[in-house]
């Protein structure tokens, strides 16, 4: 196993706002299918997802108060256009950036990425982007797919695209690379649209199993699937849409 550097100076606090999703949360905001969310660390500002119009990202990004141009870092989980697709429109305000993707990603996306003049890095496996912020490394399934974790003083924050390769799968891959720490929250799109209550309840039991404290299914989850963590997860289940903040200390 890869070792983990230990530092003495992790993470304080986090600032989560969902930017584009297709479940609402703040009306002023526009819904559209897709996922972005932006994340104010102490130490950095990134732009996780593209959702898959620019124009609405940029425009509830400004609705929010957040300039694009404070953005230092983008993480892209997959390829798809409902997590890409306002890319273009975001490099072209604020290409002084580094763009994390996986390996597999298409030439098109990468050069896009190359021609803005932005940095690109392609990711492979399980490493740290910046300081106590991870990459899940590229998870190999049908659509290959990356993973976001921020790790605070013995706790982690993970988010996910769409989850493809199976929430649990991507869950446990973190765990193994974190066994001591706590899975505070798990945020963002868990694929389980077309599961059934059964395959659901599984992936509840699962993550219960892992101990994961709270979650904020959205975007791909489904209404059936988020109705179900509600009921599982009580008080530590977070209704989650496009304006939706999270402030962690």
């Amino acid at each position: 196993m890869e070792e983990i550097k230990e530092t003495n100076n992790k993470i304080s606090s986090v600032n989560l706002t969902v930017l584009y999703d297709n479940n609402s949360f703040k009306e002023s905001l526009q819904t559209d299918w897709g996922f972005s969310c932006f994340i104010d660390t102490d130490k950095n500002k990134i732009l996780f997802d593209t959702g898959d119009n620019g124009k609405i990202l940029l425009s509830n990004m400004e609705k929010l108060g957040i300039d694009p141009k404070i953005i230092d870092t983008v993480f892209l989980s997959h390829f798809h256009h409902d997590h890409t697709g306002g890319l273009k429109d975001f490099l072209s305000i604020n290409s002084k950036v580094n763009v994390y993707f996986p390996q597999s990603f298409p030439l098109e996306l990468i050069t896009l990425i190359k021609e803005s003049g932005a940095n690109s890095i392609p990711v492979s496996d399980f490493t740290e982007i910046l300081p106590d912020v991870f990459s899940s490394g590229e998870i190999k399934a049908a659509i290959p797919e990356q993973s976001l974790v921020i790790r605070r003083p013995n706790e982690l924050i993970i988010i996910t695209g769409c989850a493809h390769p199976g929430i649990v799968k991507i869950v446990q891959k973190i765990k193994d690379k974190f066994p001591d720490e706590l899975i505070y929250l798990v945020l963002g799109g868990f694929h389980l649209l077309r599961s059934s209550e059964e395959e659901i309840n599984d992936v509840i039991q699962k993550l219960y199993g892992m101990v994961v404290l709270s979650v904020a299914p959205t975007h791909c989850t489904g209404d059936a699937a988020r109705e179900m963590f509600k009921d599982a997860f009580d008080a530590d289940y977070v209704e989650t849409g496009v304006g939706k903040n999270f402030v962690i200390k």
